[in-house]
């Protein structure tokens, strides 16, 4: 019944318009299913399903093994830390709260949906918090090889500690340009175009046991256009 509710609510939305398809059934399989079948822009799931309480989280894995372009949204009951920490994981590109308004709900869509990522300011803390105490990030081509530099490895370590371009440049005794230059080739060669995305992309790889990311995840989503990019 909430599903039909939340559904007639977002239908009701004007600013964005938004289109809205409901599943047959929600369990995590038949989900998936549609998600594979309808390839929406952006799919809002629940954590909690018909087949478990914590069903969601499957879906999310499996949408994201298959390098759709969908993008996720996770719905909690309450976005403790250990819950966020795992949607970003799993591959979701937002969490809201059943708590939040139905309007913001329609903003959290539609900014999803335009390439941003949907998270408050309590739920960036845990992510960074969480990347403070993960490993180092090791970017590989296909053949195994390093494709960040050094330099660039180190760059990535401290965004993703937090550090602003003045900080990290300090830190490595280098100008903020050439922070910002060693940014814009760690953007390119990922495919991503915030240090939001870096920070999340970083989380997420962390989570799966082999440092090794592949960069053409990323790349698929940029359909020929020119990328902007926030350093």
């Amino acid at each position: 019944m909430s599903s039909q509710l939340i559904a007639a609510e977002l239908k009701r939305s004007r600013s964005p318009r938004l289109e809205v398809l409901l599943p047959a059934s929600f369990t995590s399989m038949a989900i998936v299913d549609e998600i594979n079948k309808a390839r929406p822009d952006v799919t809002l799931i629940s954590n909690s399903l018909q087949d478990g309480s914590f069903a969601g989280y499957s879906v999310l894995r499996a949408v994201q093994s298959t390098n759709l372009a969908t993008r996720l949204v996770l719905l909690l009951e309450d976005c403790e830390h250990d819950l966020v920490i795992d949607a970003f994981r799993a591959g979701a590109r937002g969490v809201f709260s059943r708590s939040e308004s139905s309007e913001q709900l329609s903003k959290c869509i539609y900014s999803v949906h335009k390439g941003q990522i949907w998270a408050s300011t309590r739920e960036m803390e845990y992510i960074v918090g969480e990347l403070v105490m993960s490993r180092p990030l090791h970017v590989l081509d296909a053949q195994g090889r390093n494709l960040l530099s050094k330099r660039e490895e180190e760059v990535v370590a401290l965004v993703a500690d937090g550090l602003t371009n003045r900080q990290i440049s300090e830190q490595l005794k280098l100008s903020e340009h050439t922070v910002k230059n060693y940014l814009f080739k760690v953007f390119e060669k990922l495919g991503i175009s915030t240090r939001v995305e870096l920070v999340l992309y970083a989380l997420s790889q962390s989570s799966r046991g082999d440092p090794a990311i592949d960069p053409c995840v990323h790349n698929n989503r940029q359909n020929g256009n020119q990328r902007r990019y926030r350093l």
